[in-house]
C-alpha cells in the first residue's frame, strides 16, 4: 500500500502578526459593510477603523519583549516593528477621530474611505517589518496606492482630481527607480534579504562596485520621493493642498513615518558597509531638503500648502540623523517621527473643523482672530505650532535636540578619524540650526492670526465635535508630555533601534 506523504505545516507565529491580521479583517469587514444599507449618518465605518486599529495595536504591545522572525526572514517582529506598528495604529486612530465629521460634512464616501486608511496603515506596518527588498517594496505599494485613491476622494473637485493624477504619476516613476535599484542590488549580491546583503557587502570587496552603488543609489532615489526629500518633493504641495485634509493629515504623518522606517531598516541592516559613501550624500540631501522646505514656506499663504513645505523641512531634519549612522541618530529619527506625527496630525485635526458643508476655508486669513472666538482651539493650533518650530517646551524642541546632537556626535568621530566627511555633517547640524530659526517666522504668522487680526468679513465657523475634539486633545497632550517627559519616548525609541547595529 503507498502511504501518501503528509504536507508539514510550520507554526504560525498569530501574535506575531496580529496587526497585519487585523488591520486586513477590519479592510475586508469595512468593503463588505457596503452590501448592508447604511442608516442616515451612521457611524459604523468610523467605529469598526478604531476597533481594527486598537485590536492591531494591542497585539504588537502584547509581544513587545519577543522577537520573531516569520516567512524564511522576510517578515521580523523586533523592536523597530514594534514602535513603528504601535505609532501607525495611533496615527490610524487621530486620523479616524478627526475623519469623523469631517467626512460627513463634506459628504465622503465613508466605508470605502475607512477601508483605503486600514489598507494604508497594513502597508505601513508591512514597510516597518519587512527584511526583504520584496516585502518593502509591496508594503511601500499597498501604502501607496490606496494613498492616491484617498488623495483624489473629492472627485467633484479638480484641483483634487489634478493632486491624484500628479500623485500617481510621479509615485509610478519613484516605484521604478526602486525596483530598478532592486534588481541591480540583486543582480551583485544574489539576494534580496537585507541581512544577507549586509553579510555580503562586509565580506567581499565588491561593496564600491559601479552596480552596487548604483543599486543603492536608485533604492535611495525611491524613498526619497515618499519622504519629500529635494530634488524629489514637486509632488507635495499639490497633492497636499488637493486632497481632502483628513487625508493630508494622515498621509502627512504616516506615509512619511513608514518611509523613513523602510529606509533606516535598510541603511542599517543591508548597507552599513556603505556608509561612507550614503552618510554625506543623505547630509547634502539634507541641507538641500531643510533650506528649501522652510524658504518656500515663507512664501505661503495657504496654511495646508504652507504645512506641506514645513513637512519638506522637517524630513530634512530627519535625515540628519539617518545621515549621523549611529544608534543614537537611528532613535533620535525614531523620536522625532514620533513627535512630528502627533504635533502635525494636531494642526490638521484643528483645519479639519472649519468651515460649513464643503467649505473648505484654508488661508492664514482665515485664522483671523480665532483664538478669541474659540480659545482652546486657539491655544491648541499655538502649541502644534510652537512645536512644528521648535521652541521649548515641546516634543519638536526635544526632537530637533536629540537630532542635531546626533548629528554632532557623528562629527566628532568622524574628525576624531580625519575623515573628510566630518566637515560635511557639521555644516548639516549647522544649517539645520539656522533653518529652525527660519521656520520660526511662518510658524509664528499663524499665532499672529489667530491672536492679533481681526477677520476680513464674516468670521470663519469652527464645528467642534467630540471625535475631532478628542484627536485635539490626544495630539496636545502627546506634545506636552514629550517635551516635558521625553525620557520613555527616548527610551522606547532607543530599544527599537538596538536591534539593528
Amino acid at each position: 500500500m503507498n502511504v501518501v506523504p503528509q504536507p508539514s505545516f510550520l507554526p504560525v507565529d498569530w501574535w506575531a502578526l496580529g496587526a497585519v491580521i487585523a488591520l486586513s479583517v477590519g479592510s475586508i469587514l469595512l468593503l463588505l459593510l457596503e452590501f448592508i444599507p447604511p442608516r442616515p449618518n451612521g457611524d459604523r465605518g468610523p467605529l469598526l477603523s478604531l476597533l481594527a486599529l486598537i485590536v492591531a495595536g494591542y497585539a504588537a504591545y502584547r509581544v513587545r519583549d519577543d522577537k520573531r522572525a516569520l516567512f524564511e526572514g522576510m517578515f521580523v517582529h523586533d523592536g523597530l516593528t514594534i514602535f513603528f506598528t504601535i505609532l501607525f495604529c495611533a496615527v490610524g486612530v487621530v486620523s479616524v477621530l478627526f475623519a469623523w465629521n469631517y467626512n460627513k460634512r463634506t459628504r465622503i464616501g465613508q466605508p470605502e474611505f475607512y477601508s483605503l486608511l486600514l489598507t494604508s496603515v497594513l502597508g505601513m506596518v508591512v514597510m516597518a517589518a519587512s527584511n526583504d527588498l520584496i516585502t518593502i517594496f509591496l508594503g511601500l505599494e499597498l501604502m501607496s496606492l490606496s494613498l492616491y485613491v484617498m488623495v483624489g476622494f473629492r472627485r467633484n473637485l479638480l484641483e483634487s482630481n489634478e493632486a491624484a493624477l500628479k500623485y500617481f504619476l510621479l509615485g509610478a516613476f519613484a516605484s521604478a527607480f526602486l525596483l530598478y535599484g532592486i534588481a541591480l542590488l540583486y543582480g551583485a549580491t544574489g539576494t534580496t534579504n537585507l541581512q544577507r546583503i549586509g553579510d555580503f557587502l562586509g565580506d567581499t570587496p565588491i561593496g564600491r562596485q559601479p552596480l552596487v552603488l548604483a543599486g543603492s543609489l536608485l533604492v535611495f532615489t525611491g524613498f526619497l520621493f515618499k519622504v519629500a526629500a529635494v530634488p524629489f518633493h514637486m509632488w507635495t504641495p499639490d497633492a497636499y493642498q488637493g486632497a481632502p485634509t483628513s487625508v493630508t493629515g494622515f498621509m502627512s504623518a504616516g506615509a512619511k513615518a513608514a518611509g523613513f522606517a523602510a529606509l533606516l531598516r535598510i541603511l542599517m541592516r543591508a548597507l552599513p558597509s556603505l556608509q561612507h559613501d550614503w552618510q554625506p550624500l543623505l547630509a547634502v540631501v539634507a541641507m538641500l531638503t531643510m533650506t528649501v522646505g522652510n524658504v518656500t514656506a515663507l512664501l505661503q499663504n495657504n496654511v495646508k500648502r504652507m504645512l506641506a513645505y514645513s513637512s519638506i523641512a522637517h524630513a530634512g531634519y530627519i535625515l540628519v540623523a539617518l545621515a549621523a549612522g549611529n544608534r543614537d541618530g537611528s532613535a533620535a529619527a525614531a523620536f522625532y517621527l514620533a513627535a512630528y506625527s502627533f504635533m502635525n496630525l494636531g494642526a490638521f485635526a484643528l483645519l479639519t473643523m472649519m468651515g460649513r458643508g464643503s467649505d473648505e476655508p484654508v488661508l492664514v486669513s482665515d485664522l483671523a482672530g480665532l483664538g478669541f472666538r474659540q480659545p482652546l482651539a486657539g491655544l491648541a493650533l499655538t502649541l502644534f505650532m510652537v512645536s512644528l518650530g521648535g521652541i521649548p517646551p515641546t516634543a519638536g524642541f526635544m526632537g530637533k535636540v536629540l537630532v542635531f546632537g546626533s548629528g554632532l556626535d557623528a562629527w566628532n568621530h568622524l574628525a576624531a578619524a580625519h575623515d573628510p566627511g566630518a566637515r560635511v555633517m557639521l555644516a548639516a547640524v549647522i544649517v539645520g540650526v539656522l533653518n529652525s530659526v527660519i521656520s520660526v517666522f511662518y510658524y509664528l504668522r499663524i499665532t499672529v492670526a489667530l491672536y492679533m487680526r481681526e477677520p476680513e468679513g464674516e468670521p470663519v465657523a469652527l464645528s467642534l465635535n467630540a471625535p475631532g475634539v478628542a484627536a485635539l486633545l490626544l495630539t496636545a497632550a502627546a506634545t506636552l508630555w514629550w517635551g516635558l517627559q521625553a525620557h520613555s519616548l527616548w527610551q522606547a525609541a532607543q530599544r527599537s533601534v538596538a536591534g539593528l547595529l
